[in-house]
């Protein structure tokens, strides 16, 4: 089995409600998630500033942000396996890769709406 480690926001409401959906995919616990918004330094391999910037992973001691840590998440999950495999498809990573960088520039507005949705 694959040693997966998952950091998130959990400051960010769109990061929250997308974690608790893996979570709820993923029934074997085979992924460790931390949430680098908290206080604790030592739960983040690399500036937080950064680590909260992009998603990151680390799968097997190898360190994956963007696209490459969705798809390493991905296929640790049954049911999403089949998109985390083909993301291993370079011209696949990178058209995941393109639709984060897009994701990431409505990100704030999308968190806004989500704060609103939450109150």
């Amino acid at each position: 089995m694959t040693d997966l480690t998952v950091w998130h926001d959990g400051a960010c409401p769109l990061c929250r409600r997308e974690i608790a959906l893996m979570r709820r995919f993923d029934r074997r616990g085979a992924i460790r998630f931390v949430d680098a918004s908290t206080g604790d330094g030592s739960a983040c391999p690399i500036d937080r500033t950064e680590l909260l910037a992009r998603f990151h992973v680390c799968e097997d001691g190898v360190m994956l942000d963007g696209a490459a840590a969705f798809a390493a998440m991905w296929r640790a999950i049954p049911l999403l396996r089949p998109i985390g495999l083909a993301a291993r498809n370079a011209s696949v990573l990178a058209s995941l890769e393109w639709l984060y960088a897009r994701f990431l520039t409505i990100r704030p507005f999308l968190q806004r709406i989500a704060r609103r949705v939450a109150t």
